[in-house]
């Protein structure tokens, strides 16, 4: 039973969510609650967290949770930083190993083709970010990290593969084809075992 959390890349009125659609094509038994809101920064994720899983009274097995990017290129208007996002994530992380959940960490996707915000300074911040959820399970924070950065972009790492953008042209929505990508990743680091 997973709890997700996340953005416009998870929730389903935005269409996202279809790396989730797909684990469950796979895993047909699987429950998934999708708490993805677009357009939200991780902070806010943090506070839904709290209200809708941490007190909840279902009993999730897993834990996965995909956001940043909205934190990323809203440093100047809300004065996000890496260290503030790196705390919020770690608040949510900590919460699924100290109730034996399965945290699952999700990088932060490219999105380089974004250019109405995308910069110098905010690709420094998405670097840093990446690296330090590439690091946490090592330090056992969380059970598996899934790289959509790296998983998502062909040739230019900053940005989504053209592809994987249809139908969307903004830089930062991914379609069909990304999710499955992402689905995939996803079911064999994992939920493999389900069958």
């Amino acid at each position: 039973m997973i709890a997700a959390i996340g953005d416009s890349l998870t929730d389903p009125r935005s269409h996202g969510g279809g790396y989730l659609e797909y684990v469950k094509t796979r895993c047909p038994t699987l429950e998934v609650d999708n708490f993805g809101k677009g357009a939200t920064m991780v902070n806010q994720m943090r506070r839904s967290f709290d209200e809708q899983v941490a007190s909840s009274p279902r009993r999730y097995t897993h834990l996965v949770i995909f956001g940043g990017v909205n934190d990323l290129y809203s440093d100047l208007t809300a004065f996000r930083t890496p260290a503030k996002i790196e705390a919020d994530l770690g608040y949510m992380y900590a919460w699924g190993k100290a109730h034996g959940v399965k945290v699952v960490a999700l990088t932060v996707a490219p999105w380089g083709g974004f250019k109405r915000y995308f910069n110098p300074s905010r690709a420094d911040a998405t670097r840093a970010l990446n690296a330090w959820i590439r690091e946490q399970p090592k330090a056992g924070h969380v059970d598996s990290v899934i790289d959509a950065y790296a998983l998502l972009s062909c040739g230019d790492p900053e940005s989504l593969c053209d592809r994987y953008l249809k139908p969307y042209k903004d830089g930062i929505h991914f379609g069909p084809e990304g999710h499955e990508r992402l689905g995939e990743a996803l079911y064999r680091e994992a939920f493999s075992a389900c069958e």
